[in-house]
């Protein structure tokens, strides 16, 4: 900005010298800023970036929404894969873990060496929390806490559309 500022004044004091006047130096040719046009510059520029940080900032919870949603999926996927080759879901007491060591409350005798996840962890959600994992009336629900952190609240990220009582 200050570069800007300096190359306008630069030329504002070239259209108003003569062509065949000799060219003063550099340093004595420059004169300084006035607070004002500091001021307006650096309100400006304030302006400007407080639009744009709150569009990168909706865009990046955004984002990380949709990422939760993606890796829920996957898990719901991997849970879909343990029920074909064990017959049941896990408990909510085993929970997720589950998918990666073979659970307590049942035995599940096709249980692979390897387990269900490639990598053999359990992913954290976008905001390094863990999911949840519970059996409701034998199905999967997997709860992400969401930006904010804390369970049971709107921000609240879920694999089935749950109805709150308000």
């Amino acid at each position: 900005m200050f570069k800007l500022l300096q190359a306008l004044r630069t030329l504002k004091n070239e259209e108003t010298t003569p062509v065949n006047k000799q060219k003063r130096s550099f340093l004595a040719d420059q004169s300084g800023f006035s607070l004002i046009e500091i001021l307006v510059a650096l309100t400006l520029l304030g302006i400007a970036g407080t639009f744009v940080a709150g569009k990168i900032f909706e865009k990046l919870e955004e984002g990380q929404m949709q990422a939760a949603s993606i890796q829920m999926n996957a898990l719901k996927a991997n849970l879909k894969e343990f029920r074909r080759k064990c017959g049941f879901y896990p408990a909510t007491g085993d929970g997720l873990n589950a998918l990666i060591e073979p659970p307590t409350s049942r035995e599940c005798k096709n249980y692979p060496p390897e387990g269900f996840l490639e990598d053999g962890v359990i992913p954290l959600d976008p905001w390094d929390m863990d999911y949840v994992y519970k059996l409701e009336n034998n199905k999967p629900v997997i709860i992400s806490s969401g930006p904010d952190q804390e369970m049971e609240t709107e921000d609240d990220i879920s694999t089935v559309k749950q109805r709150r009582e308000r």
